[in-house]
């Protein structure tokens, strides 16, 4: 199963076209390691649920000072491992959510955003550079669906690896035989993806968008998914 209608993937480009960057995205993860936020958690979740983010937690922190290398690996398998699969109008009731990492284990489910965000941002909590990691839209050609994976990028304009929650495996974008690269972003930009999941960057606008609430949400410490 895959995340998106062609439709669906037109109107998140007009989205992303809107991204807002914040000088606080990388640190944003790095506030939550309180008694509140497990606190929080229980009122809102449920035992599992509060479980899953107090593993996350004591995961951001035993997991620190491992390679970038291992961290990809370590991140990839536990966000595939404690999220399962489903999409936003069964799970929130809307057409379009992005969750917070903290809402997604909190539930303990997601869309592959969901995958993806949950995964960036450990990954930035964690010291990974900005600069090595995106987003990036794809199409599945077995299913012809597009779909979203996060890449990262061991050097710059290398060959990126593929971090996707249909899988465990990390590999090369050019392993993935089942994917083509549509677009890639990150939080100080938009990329226009070539071969490879290479791309040029593009100019961003200024402006409110599903990212830019979603990361008031995860600077805000917020727990609860907004109604």
């Amino acid at each position: 199963m895959v995340c998106f209608t062609g439709q669906s993937l037109r109107y998140k480009f007009l989205l992303f076209l809107l991204i807002a960057t914040t000088a606080k995205t990388e640190n944003s993860i790095l506030h939550l390691h309180d008694t509140k936020v497990l606190s929080d958690a229980t009122k809102h979740y449920d035992s599992q649920g509060a479980t899953r983010i107090k593993r996350w937690l004591d995961f951001l922190k035993s997991n620190s000072s491992e390679s970038d290398w291992r961290k990809i690996h370590l991140v990839n398998n536990f966000m595939n491992k404690h999220i399962q699969y489903k999409d936003d109008i069964k799970h929130w009731g809307k057409n379009d959510y992005w969750a917070t990492p903290l809402e997604t284990l909190g539930m303990g489910a997601g869309d592959c955003e969901d995958y993806v965000i949950a995964k960036y941002f450990t990954l930035l909590s964690l010291g990974i550079s900005e600069d090595k990691i995106r987003f990036m839209y794809v199409r599945k050609i077995n299913v012809n669906q597009p779909h979203m994976v996060l890449i990262y990028f061991e050097q710059p304009n290398q060959i990126p690896f593929v971090l996707d929650n249909f899988t465990s495996k990390v590999t090369t974008a050019d392993q993935r035989n089942d994917l083509t690269p549509i677009y890639s972003f990150n939080g100080s930009g938009l990329w226009l993806a070539k071969a490879k999941g290479l791309g040029n960057q593009l100019r961003t606008s200024p402006g409110v968008s599903s990212w830019a609430a979603m990361i008031e949400r995860i600077e805000k410490g917020q727990v609860r998914p907004t109604p």
